[in-house]
């Protein structure tokens, strides 16, 4: 099953970009052997700024098609690592080719495109600046992996 990650904005080099690269390197080696991955980045920027619903616009072209929409919103579910991964392993188990998790920008997600999406998970109830979601966002998918995997990263 393939990632994308469709998010808001265009991340600079620096500590944040860094951290990524790793998680989704990790995530890519471990989960290709459980049927995950590769993950790809596709960033959008709303250089007119038409605001919320502009923003949606450009991140429904970056999904891919038929994708399953799970968007990262502070309305979403909140689910344990454990869970995550568990939730993963029954999309990928039934037969979802495509993922593609979405992240807003500063205002977060249009509440149309957040009709549209087939899932909804919260990082908890404190707001997260989008760029550092990005980053929590990989290292769960990494450690989503290697919970599936049965590796030691997770002890719960």
């Amino acid at each position: 099953m393939k990632v994308t990650i469709c998010a808001v904005g265009r991340l600079r080099a620096g500590p944040e970009r860094d951290l990524i690269s790793d998680y989704l390197k990790r995530f890519d080696r471990t989960g290709r052997a459980l049927g995950l991955g590769p993950v790809e980045m596709r960033e959008v920027e709303d250089r007119k700024g038409g605001g919320m619903p502009a923003e949606a616009a450009l991140l429904e072209k970056a999904i891919p098609d038929g994708a399953l929409i799970c968007t990262l919103d502070e309305r979403g579910r909140d689910l344990t690592s454990p869970e995550l991964a568990g939730q993963i392993a029954r999309w990928r188990d039934d037969g979802r080719s495509d993922l593609a998790f979405v992240i807003g920008g500063a205002d977060g997600i249009d509440p149309a495109l957040r009709e549209k999406a087939d899932f909804a998970i919260s990082l908890g109830r404190m707001v997260w600046p989008h760029m550092l979601v990005r980053v929590m966002l990989s290292e769960q998918l990494y450690r989503a992996a290697t919970i599936l995997s049965g590796g030691p990263y997770h002890r719960a």
